[in-house]
């Protein structure tokens, strides 16, 4: 699982929100209680990370594969995958803006630039930062974090046969292209001519391509 699936997913949900306003009613607790729920005793920040992390497929990420809802439990649970400073996408933030150190609030890092940082959360609102009833994209200044972890997360690698087979594949689906308009009528002259078969129109020339359509050209005018 990469981390980048993880925002994905979490950015795919931006814009839900609890129905109606201020009761907590919403599909991510629905999801983690197995039942419709509602009232004050039921915050979603840290059920909706569990959600994301259950969508994607990587569970055993969030809580080692259990559940839960307390922004404190999930923080001690992975001290020993805390992170300090150099924040990267993918990782879990835990906020807190009265001023105290026990987390309050929990988000999934999209971008950190050393002084803000921006994170996909639930439950949330620019009029109430941890219990807004929204997920959205949240820019905060760094002195609101209180902690953060970064998941086991894989990396995101090409090998060079993956590269290799991507542009092959690029380069078909291009030779595929018919010619442009405006080129259409010049096409049809240098195949004429002999000096191109007019094969793959938008496709990338090699040097020995290049090479033989100038030879081509050149003896065409002799």
């Amino acid at each position: 699982m990469t981390a980048e699936k993880i925002l994905d997913t979490a950015r795919a949900q931006l814009g839900i929100r609890e129905e109606p306003p201020n009761s907590n009613r919403v599909k991510f607790n629905t999801a983690y209680y197995g039942r419709e729920v509602s009232g004050s005793a039921y915050p979603w920040c840290c059920a909706f990370v569990w959600w994301v992390f259950r969508e994607a497929g990587a569970a055993s990420l969030f809580y080692g594969g259990k559940k839960t809802a307390s922004c404190s439990a999930l923080l001690s649970f992975h001290k020993g995958q805390a992170v300090r400073g150099d924040y990267q996408p993918g990782d879990i933030i835990f906020f807190n803006f009265n001023g105290r150190k026990n987390p309050a609030h929990v988000g999934i890092c999209e971008s950190w630039d050393g002084q803000y940082i921006t994170t996909i959360d639930g439950n949330t609102a620019p009029t109430n930062e941890a219990n807004g009833g929204a997920v959205m994209r949240r820019r905060r200044a760094k002195k609101y974090m209180i902690g953060a972890y970064r998941p086991a997360y894989e990396e995101d690698t090409m090998t060079q046969a993956d590269f290799d087979k991507m542009m092959d594949d690029y380069l078909e689906r291009r030779g595929d292209k018919p010619a442009s308009g405006w080129a259409g009528t010049l096409l049809q002259e240098a195949k004429q001519a002999g000096i191109t078969d007019g094969s793959r129109p938008q496709s990338f020339a090699t040097r020995e391509e290049v090479a033989a359509m100038v030879v081509n050209a050149s003896r065409d005018g002799s």
